[in-house]
């Protein structure tokens, strides 16, 4: 990456992890860079708005530019405007985590995620990128999503090391997992990653590229719906992989929706 785009994005990173004005000097000490070259980012940022000094001594802030620019830019963001009703109504029925990722190669990147209303809940932040191929079921979806010959390589270098007792350690049950997952449509993972959590997650293609859909949250909650889960996760990815095709939602749906208003 440029060290430049690096350098400015690690600033706002800087200001939303401490939530409060910072100095040139602290900027130069957290970052670990000379204070000079935070000089020339800070003063460019100035120039163009994106930050404003709060008085003599006072310390620096981001402006809402960026914050108005983000705006614009996600209000038009074609798979978020298709995605997030349906996300959002899969995360309302099962009150469970659910998260859009997509798809490059052998990685993903969360781009859409909707947390359930209970403490206890599966984390991933927009812009996190998925972890553990053999051990995830969004990583088994990716794996899923590769041709033959670039999975088969793959597999070569991967290290299937042990997040709990039940992660997948042989080449050839994980070859196996998702040969299974890609023929039913939708990949498990049952207390593979982290104890006493389950997810599901499942493809879709659009514009010529793949999305993994997933659904988490506690396995003693999950277990007695899973089937459910599975059903509408596929119906979801369906309808996002062709446009204006969309579920009714049911009366009893409504109600939940309306009491969550």
């Amino acid at each position: 990456m440029s060290k430049i785009v690096k350098r400015t994005l690690e600033f706002f990173e800087l200001f939303a992890e401490h939530k409060r004005p910072l100095s040139l000097s602290e900027i130069s000490k957290l970052l670990e860079i000379p204070v000079s070259s935070c000089h020339d980012v800070l003063q460019t940022l100035l120039e163009l708005g994106y930050i404003y000094e709060l008085g003599p001594r006072g310390g620096f802030y981001p402006t809402l530019k960026l914050d108005n620019l983000a705006s614009q830019i996600a209000e038009n963001d074609p798979i978020i405007i298709r995605a997030e009703i349906l996300l959002r109504d899969l995360r309302d029925e099962f009150d469970e985590s659910v998260s859009l990722a997509k798809v490059t190669d052998a990685t993903a990147t969360y781009l859409l995620v909707f947390e359930p209303s209970h403490a206890l809940r599966f984390l991933v932040r927009v812009g996190d990128r998925t972890r553990a191929l053999h051990a995830t079921s969004a990583g088994k979806a990716i794996l899923g999503s590769l041709d033959p010959e670039r999975r088969e390589k793959l597999y070569r270098t991967m290290k299937l090391e042990p997040l709990t007792d039940r992660t997948i350690t042989s080449m050839d049950e994980l070859r196996r997992n998702i040969e299974q997952g890609s023929e039913r449509g939708w990949y498990l993972n049952r207390e593979e990653s982290v104890p006493s959590a389950t997810t599901v997650s499942a493809r879709f293609i659009w514009n010529r590229t793949n999305f993994v859909v997933t659904v988490a949250g506690p396995t003693f909650r999950m277990e007695p719906k899973l089937d459910q889960v599975v059903e509408r996760l596929l119906e979801t990815c369906r309808a996002l992989e062709m446009p204006g095709v969309q579920r009714r939602s049911s009366p009893e749906e409504n109600t939940r929706r309306a009491k969550r208003a």
